[in-house]
C-alpha cells in the first residue's frame, strides 16, 4: 500500500506570478516552487497519496499519466528530503 504525503512543516507562503515563495522562519531557510510544486504543495494542505496527486495533477496539465507520475514522486522524494514532506504509511 502507498504512503500519504502530509506536509512536515509550516511555511510562510507568498504567491509571485505562477510560482511560490516559501519561508521556514525556524530554519531561515527560502524554497521557491515552480508551477507543478506550487499546486503539489497546495494539494498537499490535506494528506495525499501519490495516486490522489497524479489523479489532480493529471487533470490539471497535458502530461501523460505514467509522466506524472514519475515526476510527482522524484518531487515527493526531494520534498521529503528537505523535510518539507513526509510519507506516512496508511493504516
Amino acid at each position: 500500500m502507498e504512503p500519504r504525503y502530509v506536509r512536515a512543516r509550516e511555511l510562510m507562503e507568498a504567491d509571485v506570478d505562477d510560482e511560490l515563495v516559501a519561508l521556514d522562519p525556524q530554519g531561515g531557510l527560502c524554497f521557491g516552487f515552480n508551477q507543478v510544486a506550487t499546486s503539489v504543495w497546495k494539494l498537499l494542505d490535506q494528506p495525499r497519496s501519490l495516486t490522489d496527486l497524479q489523479s489532480s495533477l493529471s487533470e490539471e496539465y497535458e502530461v501523460t499519466p505514467a509522466q506524472c507520475r514519475e515526476e510527482v514522486q522524484s518531487l515527493l522524494d526531494d520534498l521529503v528530503a528537505k523535510d518539507l514532506v513526509r510519507a506516512e504509511p496508511i493504516g
